[in-house]
């Protein structure tokens, strides 16, 4: 079923109202969910809806946080986000960050102890709309370390996504976003509520088999997901899981701990502070063109940047609705009645 995303983003609210997030706050998680299914990241979108109201009940997520700042200077801050929705505290963080980086050239903002950051592309495509490049490292110190480490059949960290953001004054900003593992944990929930199998090298079972069914991260003994690229993707994961978790104040993945929480490294620059900033900009317009100018293998395909297939999405979607297959409608719909919020 396709549904239109003003409706879709008003039954989220309602549901996150309900569970007790002020209404600024309801706003943002939902407008930040629904666009995730917008622009094709169904793994972050909506789906997730059951589990957030799950982390409310369970105290993993507390409604209506605000981050507290550790350490502070002019241009470097580590937040303690105090178990408050990543959606919101997201924005509380990356709009210090931005103003850090207006004002000095660069800036780094560290967080740790928040519920799940969403897709991570919100916080790139917030710098861009700043004017500012970003880069952000995400890991998790507590529940969802379900990647194995290259060559190992045990999970020890998560999908850690890694997200770079390039302003383009004169055409599309890029935007690269992208889990570490093969796949993000969320493709393969979508995955199971749509009953369908996974690429083959998603999963590993737990007898050290491949898998590709998605139910088999879900059991007990449980399988793991694979790294992307192999060793490639391993070793990202475990640089963002260090930079996320070590420098940016939250803990890296370690054993022993059920409750959620993400962690994030964030370091933004502004190119107006340089003497020469118009370099930037015509050095990312020539060279994007000259990316885009590739011949492609397939005339009907054009070569795409980070950021056009999301794009591209988006404008499908707005026209023509977000597809939700009928297990995570009824999911939702089931969460919304155990709130008395009519979906």
């Amino acid at each position: 079923m396709n549904i239109d995303h003003r409706e879709l983003t008003a039954v989220a609210t309602r549901i996150f109202t309900a569970i007790g997030c002020a209404q600024a706050e309801a706003d943002i998680v939902s407008k930040l969910l629904v666009t995730a299914n917008l622009v094709g990241h169904d793994s972050h979108g909506v789906a997730r809806i059951p589990r957030y109201v799950e982390y409310c009940r369970n105290g993993e997520v507390v409604p209506n946080q605000t981050a507290t700042a550790t350490f502070e200077n002019a241009q470097i801050a580590i937040y303690d986000g105090n178990k408050g929705f990543g959606q919101s505290i997201g924005v509380q963080i990356m709009a210090a960050g931005i103003e850090k980086a207006r004002n000095n050239g660069i800036a780094m903002i560290g967080l740790g102890n928040v519920g799940h950051l969403g897709r991570i592309g919100d916080w790139t495509e917030m710098a861009i709309e700043a004017g500012q490049v970003s880069m952000h490292f995400v890991n998790t110190s507590g529940a969802g370390m379900t990647v194995a480490p290259f060559g190992g059949v045990e999970s020890r960290y998560a999908t850690n996504p890694i997200s770079i953001g390039m302003p383009n004054p004169s055409g599309e900003p890029l935007v690269f976003d992208a889990a570490t593992s093969m796949l993000a944990e969320g493709k393969i929930m979508v995955a199971r509520n749509k009953g369908v199998d996974l690429p083959e090298g998603a999963l590993t079972g737990s007898d050290g088999s491949p898998t590709n069914d998605p139910n088999a991260l879900y059991e007990k003994p449980s399988a793991v997901m694979n790294s992307m690229g192999a060793h490639k993707g391993s070793g990202l994961a475990i640089m963002a899981d260090l930079l996320a978790g070590s420098l940016g104040g939250g803990g890296c993945a370690q054993p022993g701990v059920t409750g959620l929480a993400n962690g994030m490294l964030s370091i933004l620059i502004d190119p107006n502070v340089f003497t020469d900033a118009s370099f930037v900009q015509t050095e990312t317009t020539r060279f994007t063109d000259w990316v885009r100018s590739a011949r492609p293998a397939d005339p009907a395909k054009p070569v795409l940047l980070p950021g056009d297939p999301e794009r591209n999405t988006r404008m499908e979607r707005e026209k023509n609705g977000i597809p939700l297959d009928e297990t995570t409608w009824r999911l939702i719909q089931e969460t919304a009645a155990s709130l008395n919020v009519n979906a």
